[in-house]
């Protein structure tokens, strides 16, 4: 699907373009008439001319080829004005309307309209409720804001039209540019999937910034986004981080897993940075509009104050950035430029007597020691040189390297010759180190994605039917949430287990336990108990000659404390050794089978020490996302005590993706606890919820 048409048309029918000031079809052919140099057919049946221009009573009447068409009628007319754009030949269009689903039931009704109409007839539709599209490099301006954007290498795109028109007021007042600017509106039927698509194909597309507020299509996305970011930048702003739902999970993965997570798995694998703020996604979208990657993490900082300095050091650590050990020669060189007072290390701070020769002599000295892979350049105001000349020589150092270079310029506004300076050159300014140092963080991000894993996830021998049969037989059982009776379905998927056969009498418990002939776990089995041991469900290391007293002892405990509990049995289950760890699974609405993996056992709620990926993926990113957790060390082995086996865990987080795809049936799944050592991984308890 191409939007050649949506973003260089070479004409342009405004439909519902009004006689009055104000209203939005008059200001969005106001602004096509001061920027488009295409041709431009204003469609009121009401008039004859506008602003000069002929006017058609219907957009069916023009006697030219129009390319795109902007909508802005009355919601309830805007199907028929769709249908007849389709029959005039019109692929493209753009619809300011409002009053869609918005507005609740009925526009939601509209709307389904619109997407049937534009689906059914191959066409492409902004919105509707969108403030419109720019773009610069066509001098296309079908909005109805107050300002048309800069030129720019970057493509932004919104969710929120208000949040557009105040991104335009501020980057006019910065001087930030922009390639194509849209406002996504309702997303009826081009989303952001369709835009990256089509910006990862425009040569004047160097960034895409995006503010979302949801994601519909959520896989589409991973998959297109994957390949677009291994040669342009994506970064986001994704409002909406609640935990609401939570409560009603029926499980600890169920518990555990926001409705931001999966948006943060989501853009971690598919190379997408994710921006907190409006300003982070600015910062970070201006240095990679103009700057490449580092090759490395360390930084050079050049200074004339100390104190500063060490604000951008302190500063390096918090966004994953080093301090660069600067080479022998360089500070042997550096040593014709220091004066006594300065310092001989990285930071390194010039002093206030540091004049422009000083401070260009040290620069080059920095860039070229191949330990420093970008360089902070900082200054405090002083009399002895002037922030124009200091701009100037950050500029030709930056004509002379592909090293990074961003600049901590403090004081007030920079004069107009210092601003321009910078801009040419494209090398960035902040009053504050530490926001500096964070936009220097974008450039390593963004290496870190192009270099990321992008393999396939690993294939495995499994017996996908077998286990279906089993799901399917539970099913039937009556229940929506399986226990440890699912065990054997992980079976079919080579997932090692710990069997645990079900009592349904003290007899039967002690007979069971004798043929394990080791200490025994005891655990209830209820549907309604999620957490056994807060109930009293579980009991540990039980001798086998205790096991019948035990089951007894707690069957009471467990009537009279959970009278409403559908009790079915106890399982008896070899007690096992090892590290507790937690492989879990939940369906997210926008991104499917979420998988989770952390620290496991019953103090998982209260540690959350997980990590999450969006199945499927590969054996390595199964490896980093065991990786990533934060009691790791633990797991590899810490005060003399044995490691877990790894690589067990590896494959256990990556059957439990492979089954998550195959079986949507699964809302929810906790394997917990796995009991992990030296000598492999086998899983000691499930809990499963099927959807309806």
């Amino acid at each position: 699907m191409s939007l050649t048409d949506l973003f260089h048309p070479s004409s342009v029918a405004v439909i519902g373009a009004s006689r009055r000031k104000g209203e939005v079809g008059r200001e969005v052919l106001t602004n096509l008439i001061e920027s488009f140099e295409g041709e431009i057919f204003p469609v009121n049946p009401k008039a004859d001319r506008l602003e000069g221009l002929k006017c058609y009573d219907r957009v069916s009447h023009v006697s030219a080829d129009v390319d795109l068409a902007v909508i802005a009628v009355p919601a309830s007319i805007v199907p028929d004005v769709l249908n007849e754009c389709s029959d005039s030949g019109i692929k493209d269009a753009i619809v300011v309307s409002g009053g869609f689903k918005e507005v609740g039931e009925e526009g939601a009704k509209l709307e389904e309209q619109l997407k049937l109409i534009a689906r059914d007839n191959g066409m492409n539709v902004i919105g509707p409720n969108s403030l419109g599209v720019i773009s610069t490099s066509s001098n296309l301006n079908a909005t109805f804001a107050q300002r048309m954007a800069l030129p720019g290498n970057i493509s932004f795109m919104s969710q929120s039209g208000a949040f557009c028109t105040a991104v335009l007021d501020w980057a006019n007042e910065v001087g930030m540019g922009f390639n194509h600017f849209v406002s996504l509106g309702n997303k009826a039927v081009l989303d952001e999937v369709d835009l990256i698509e089509e910006w990862d194909r425009d040569e004047e597309t160097e960034v895409i910034l995006a503010y979302l507020e949801g994601i519909d299509r959520g896989s589409r996305f991973i998959e297109r986004a994957k390949d677009v970011t291994t040669t342009t930048p994506i970064v986001v702003v994704k409002s909406g981080k609640t935990e609401e739902g939570a409560s009603a999970a029926a499980s600890h993965t169920g518990t555990l897993t926001g409705s931001d997570d999966a948006y943060d798995a989501a853009f971690d694998q598919s190379g997408v940075i994710r921006a907190h703020n409006i300003e982070e996604l600015f910062d970070f979208g201006s240095i990679l509009a103009h700057q490449g990657p580092p090759e490395n993490r360390k930084v050079g900082i050049l200074t004339n104050a100390g104190g500063p300095g060490v604000m951008a050091t302190d500063a390096l650590e918090g966004y994953g950035l080093k301090l660069a050990r600067l080479q022998d020669e360089t500070l042997d060189n550096l040593e014709g430029v220091l004066s006594s007072l300065a310092s001989r290390q990285n930071p390194i701070d010039l002093t206030g007597k540091a004049d422009e020769d000083d401070y260009r002599e040290a620069l080059n000295y920095m860039i070229e020691d191949e330990n420093v892979g970008s360089v902070l350049a900082m200054s405090a105001p002083a009399a002895i040189f002037s922030y124009p000349e200091l701009t100037q020589i950050l500029a030709d150092a930056r004509e002379k390297t592909d090293k990074p270079i961003v600049g901590a310029l403090m004081g007030g506004q920079l004069e107009p010759e210092a601003q321009e300076n910078l801009k040419e050159a494209g090398v960035p300014n902040y009053f504050d180190p530490a926001r500096a140092v964070r936009a220097l963080s974008a450039l390593v991000k963004y290496g870190d994605v192009q270099e990321m894993d992008r393999s396939t996830p690993s294939q495995f021998s499994v017996r996908k039917e077998e286990a279906e049969e089993k799901i399917e037989k539970l099913r039937k059982s009556g229940s929506q949430v399986i226990g440890l009776e699912g065990l054997e379905v992980l079976d079919s998927y080579g997932i090692p287990t710990v069997p645990a056969d079900i009592a349904r009498s003290p007899e039967e418990a002690a007979d069971i336990a004798e043929d394990i002939g080791s200490l025994v776990v005891l655990k209830v089995d209820s549907p309604q108990i999620i957490h056994k041991s807060d109930a009293g469900g579980v009991r540990i290391g039980v001798e086998p000659a205790d096991v019948a007293w035990e089951f007894s002892s707690m069957m009471e405990n467990l009537t009279d404390n959970r009278p409403e509990a559908e009790i079915t049995g106890i399982r008896v289950q070899e007690m096992v050794d090892g590290e507790e760890v937690i492989v879990g699974l939940k369906r997210d609405p926008q991104f499917g089978p979420l998988v989770m993996f952390g620290l496991g056992g019953i103090y998982v709620e209260v540690l959350k020490d997980v990590s999450f990926r969006v199945a499927p993926f590969s054996a390595h990113q199964a490896r980093e996302m065991v990786k990533s957790i934060n009691g790791y060390p633990i797991l590899e082995g810490v005060r003399g005590k044995e490691g877990v086996e790894i690589d067990s865990l590896v494959d256990i987080v990556q059957r439990v993706s492979k089954f998550a795809v195959d079986h949507p049936k699964i809302g929810e799944l906790d394997l917990n606890p796995v009991m992990a050592s030296s000598d492999g991984a086998r899983v000691a308890d499930v809990r499963f919820r099927l959807e309806e």
